[in-house]
């Protein structure tokens, strides 16, 4: 039986859900990882371990995981949504390779940041009445092994 976040399991609970294997299964993976995962991902890698999950199930509980704002759902352009496990204060942004796909967690100059976008927040939510929840902040370009690659 796998053994994730007892905290992550008691949300699940909490919001009106049963603690299957497979939100189990799936919690754990997103749990060891710090890559951000497509659903096809968890899924090939789950099912050699668990041939019965579905690949409709890791959908349906990715989105459930995402309503209950237990994990992070991101789309960086590449066709497919990635997910990761949210942490507490955990916060962070990404560079993102148009190349290669590679994403890039940093959290350098948060501190800088958060004041500034604090200051935007502040001022769209007066000009436009938007009571902004959560923000992601993505820099696309290219990592440093793709330009070394296209240097030689």
């Amino acid at each position: 039986m796998p053994h994730g976040p007892r905290w992550l399991y008691e949300r699940i609970r909490n919001g009106g859900f049963k603690l299957t294997l497979p939100r189990q299964l799936i919690l754990d993976m997103l749990n060891k990882t710090r890559h951000h995962l497509s659903a096809d991902e968890i899924y090939i890698f789950l099912r050699r371990r668990y041939p019965q999950i579905g690949l409709t199930t890791v959908y349906r509980t990715l989105e459930m995981l995402a309503r209950l704002g237990l994990i992070n759902k991101f789309d960086f352009g590449d066709g497919r949504f990635r997910y990761e496990l949210k942490g507490e204060g955990e916060h962070h942004h990404h560079l993102i390779c148009r190349k290669c796909g590679k994403v890039i967690d940093y959290r350098d100059f948060l501190d800088e940041e958060t004041g500034l976008i604090k200051k935007i927040e502040k001022r769209l939510s007066e000009k436009y009445g938007f009571e902004i929840e959560s923000h992601q902040l993505r820099f696309y370009g290219m990592c440093k092994d793709c330009k070394e690659r296209r240097r030689l």
